[in-house]
C-alpha cells in the first residue's frame, strides 16, 4: 500500500493519562481488550448497516457484514478486521487521539490511585479501543471511510506513549484493520483456541458472523495447523431476538457489558417480547454504578434501537425519558420504517406507546427489587438508591403519569436513625405514625448534619413524632409536585404555622393561647426592631432548647430553596422569614425587660436563627460586633 503525508502527532493529555491508569489498573483483566475491539468492529458495521438504508452503494461489491481475526505467531500479532463504516484521516485523528466527553475532567479527578477503585471507574468511562495497550506495545490501525475512494485510506499507528503517526494509505477494501503487537510475556493470546475462548465467552451475542481460520491436528508435526477455511466462531444471532430461555445469565451480562461499554455486571435486567398495537422487543439494563456524567441531563441513555433487528441509532432519547436516563439496552420494532429519524422519532404514535411501556417496564424492575423480601434484592434497591435515586427524583415533575409509582419508590434520611443513609419509604413512615397524627413532616437542608441538628425538629423530638431529613438539591423542587400520600398531607417543619393536630391535647392549646396573650407586648417590640429583616415575628411552641427560629410562610420558598436558587445563579424571590421566639428560653424572657440595648438583643436572636438554619449573614460583622458588646457588658455586671 503506498502511503503518503505522514504525520506525528501528540495525544491529548486525558489519552496519555488514561493510557497508564488502565494498562496498570485492568491488566488483572486483560482479555477483555478483545471483546471491547470486536464491540467496536460491531458498532461499525451497524452504522454502515444504517447509512446503507439511504445509500445502497457504501456496500460496495462486499455486502455481507463480518468481523474476522487473525492470529500470526512468527509476527507475533493479533489482526481485528471489519467491513463496517471505516474512519477518514480526520476521524482517526479524533477518535483514536482525543477523549472529546463532557464530564472527562471530572472523571479524571476521582481516580484515587487504588487500583481496584479505579479499575472500576474506567470501566464506567468506557475505555473501548485504548485497552488494546494492556497486551500490545504497538498498535497499528489501517481504515477506509465507506464514502471514500481507495486512495483516501489511513494508518495510524502508536506505542502508547505520548504521540501517534498518521499517514494516507490506499486501502482497496473499506472497514478498519486493527493489528495488535503483542508485548513479550503475552503468548497466551498468539494461541488461536485461546481468542476462541475469549470470543465465545465475552462476544457470542454479537449479531455478526466473527470468523477465525480453521484450525487442523498436523499428525506428522504433531501439532495444530490453520487452514485456508474460515469458521464462525459465535452464535451470530441477536441476542434479544433469542428466547429467555436460551440465554444464560452470563450472556446477558456480557451483551450489557457491549450496549454501555461497562465493564461490571448490571444491577437488574428485564427482556420482554410485547406484542398488541405496537410489538417491539426490549432487552434494558440498570448499571450497577452511576456513570461519571451521569448529571449531564443533555447526554442522553444508552438505548438503542433497532428495527426489524437494523441498527437505527444509538442513545434514542425519545425512548426513555430523561430521569430515567441511567438505563441501557435495546429496542428492537416490528412497526417503526426503516429509514427513521430523530424527526419522525417525536411525532411517531408507536414511539409514544414504545415509550410509555419501556418506562413502565423499568419501575416495575426497580418495584420487585424495592418490594422483595428477600434481603439480597432489598441491597440490591439499596445500592441502586445510592448511585441513581436522585435523578429518580427527577421525575416527580417530569412523569405526571407515573407520580405515585414513583412516590413509592423514593427514600429518605429520617430522624428514626443516627444514619444519613436514604432507606425510609414514605409507607414505612406511615406504618410508624403516631396516634392522631395525620401528616408527613420533613425538614429541608443543604447536608445531614444541617438537617439532623435543626431547632426546627425540637418538638418533634420531644413528642417522639419521626421527621423526614430531605438533604438532596432536587428534593423541595421535588415535593412541589407531591402534596400528599396516599392521603398524608407532606409538611415542611419550616414553613407556616405549626399544626400539630391531634398530637396536641387542648390543655397544651389553652397554656399555648395564654403565653401569647403574655408577649404579646415583646412580640410587637420586636416587630418594630426587626422592621427591616422579619417579616413577622410571633410566640412559637416548636422549640425546647433554642431561642429563636426563622420559618418561610406557608405560600413562600423556604430559606433553603432560595439559597439553592442563587448559589447557581438563578433569581430568587427576595423575602422577608418570620422570626419565632421560643417563650420558654432564658434569653426571650430576658428580653423581656431589657430596655437599653433592646434592638441589638433583636437583632442577635434573628442573626443566631439565621446561622442556625444555614443562611449567611447579610452583614457578619456587625453581628459579631453586637455579640461582642453583650458579652462584655454582662462580664462587668
Amino acid at each position: 500500500m503506498a502511503a503518503t503525508e505522514k504525520q506525528t502527532l501528540g495525544f491529548q493529555a486525558e489519552v496519555k493519562q488514561l493510557l497508564q491508569l488502565m494498562i496498570h489498573s485492568l491488566y488483572s483483566n486483560k482479555e477483555i481488550f478483545l471483546r471491547e475491539l470486536i464491540s467496536n468492529a460491531s458498532d461499525a458495521a451497524d452504522k454502515l448497516r444504517f447509512e446503507a438504508i439511504n445509500n445502497a452503494a457504501l456496500y460496495e461489491n462486499d455486502p455481507e457484514l463480518q468481523i474476522r481475526i487473525a492470529v500470526d505467531k512468527a509476527a507475533r500479532t493479533i489482526t481485528i478486521s471489519d467491513n463496517g463504516i471505516g474512519m477518514s484521516r480526520d476521524e482517526a485523528v479524533e477518535h483514536l487521539g482525543t477523549i472529546a466527553r463532557s464530564g472527562t475532567k471530572e472523571f479524571f479527578s476521582k481516580l484515587s490511585g487504588d487500583q481496584q477503585k479505579d479499575a472500576a471507574l474506567i470501566g464506567q468511562f468506557g475505555v473501548g479501543f485504548y485497552s488494546a495497550f494492556i497486551v500490545a506495545d504497538r498498535i497499528t490501525v489501517e481504515s477506509r471511510r465507506a464514502d471514500l475512494p481507495a486512495d483516501q485510506g489511513v494508518r495510524w499507528e502508536s506505542g502508547g506513549e505520548g504521540d501517534f503517526s498518521v499517514e494516507t494509505i490506499t486501502k482497496p477494501t473499506r472497514g478498519t484493520d486493527i493489528i495488535l503487537h503483542l508485548r513479550e510475556g503475552e503468548d497466551e493470546f498468539l494461541s488461536a483456541w485461546q481468542i476462541k475462548s475469549v470470543i465465545r465467552k465475552y462476544s457470542d451475542h454479537i449479531s455478526l458472523p466473527i470468523r477465525m481460520q480453521k484450525e487442523e491436528w498436523d499428525e506428522e508435526a504433531k501439532e495444530m495447523k490453520t487452514t485456508e477455511e474460515l469458521e464462525t466462531v459465535n452464535q451470530a444471532s441477536a441476542l434479544w431476538a433469542r428466547s429467555k430461555s436460551e440465554i444464560t445469565p452470563e450472556q446477558y451480562n456480557e451483551f450489557y457489558k457491549h450496549v454501555s461499554h461497562d465493564f461490571q455486571d448490571p444491577l437488574t435486567y428485564t427482556h420482554n417480547r410485547v406484542e398488541g398495537r405496537s410489538e417491539y422487543t426490549q432487552l434494558l439494563y440498570i448499571p450497577a454504578h452511576a456513570p461519571f456524567d451521569l448529571w449531564d441531563r443533555n447526554k442522553r441513555g444508552g438505548i438503542k434501537l433497532y428495527v426489524k433487528r437494523v441498527f437505527i441509532m444509538d442513545d434514542a432519547e425519545q425512548l426513555m425519558p430523561v430521569y430515567l436516563r441511567f438505563v441501557k439496552g435495546v429496542i428492537d420494532s416490528n412497526d417503526l420504517p426503516l429509514n427513521v429519524s430523530r424527526e419522525i422519532l417525536q411525532e411517531s404514535r408507536d414511539v409514544k406507546v414504545i415509550r410509555e411501556g419501556s418506562t413502565k417496564r423499568v419501575l416495575g424492575m426497580l418495584e420487585e427489587l424495592a418490594n422483595s423480601e428477600d434481603a439480597a434484592q432489598k441491597e440490591k434497591y439499596a445500592s441502586f438508591w445510592k448511585e441513581f435515586g436522585q435523578v429518580l427524583k427527577e421525575g416527580m415533575g417530569e412523569d405526571a403519569g407515573n407520580k405515585e409509582r414513583i412516590a413509592k419508590l423514593l427514600r429518605f434520611a429520617s430522624t428514626q436513625n443516627d444514619s444519613d443513609e436514604q432507606n425510609v419509604s414514605f409507607a414505612d413512615y406511615v406504618a410508624r405514625m403516631k396516634e392522631g397524627q395525620d401528616k408527613i413532616y420533613y425538614v429541608a437542608a443543604e447536608t445531614f448534619d444541617a438537617a439532623k441538628n435543626s431547632p426546627h425538629l425540637e418538638i418533634f423530638r420531644k413528642k417522639g413524632v419521626e421527621v423526614l431529613l430531605l438533604t438532596d438539591r432536587v428534593d423541595e423542587w421535588m415535593l412541589s409536585f407531591l402534596n400528599d400520600f396516599e392521603g398524608k398531607e407532606l409538611v415542611s417543619v419550616a414553613k407556616g404555622d405549626l399544626d400539630l393536630g391531634k398530637l396536641e391535647d387542648e390543655a397544651e392549646k389553652k397554656q399555648h393561647e395564654e403565653t401569647e396573650v403574655q408577649y404579646k407586648e415583646l412580640v410587637e417590640k420586636m416587630k418594630t426592631a426587626l422592621a427591616e429583616k422579619a417579616k413577622d415575628v410571633r410566640v412559637t411552641f416548636r422549640l425546647t432548647d433554642s431561642p429563636a427560629c426563622l420559618v418561610a410562610d406557608e405560600n413562600e420558598m423556604s430559606a433553603n430553596l432560595v439559597r439553592m436558587l442563587k448559589a447557581a445563579g438563578q433569581k430568587a424571590p427576595e423575602t422577608k422569614p418570620i422570626l419565632e421566639i421560643n417563650p420558654d428560653h432564658p434569653l426571650v424572657q430576658r428580653l423581656k425587660y431589657e430596655e437599653a440595648r433592646f434592638n441589638d438583643w433583636s437583632s442577635i436572636l434573628f442573626d443566631q436563627a439565621a446561622l442556625a438554619e444555614g443562611s449567611q449573614l447579610a452583614d457578619p460583622a456587625g453581628f459579631v460586633k453586637k455579640l461582642n458588646e453583650m458579652l462584655l457588658a454582662m462580664a462587668t455586671k
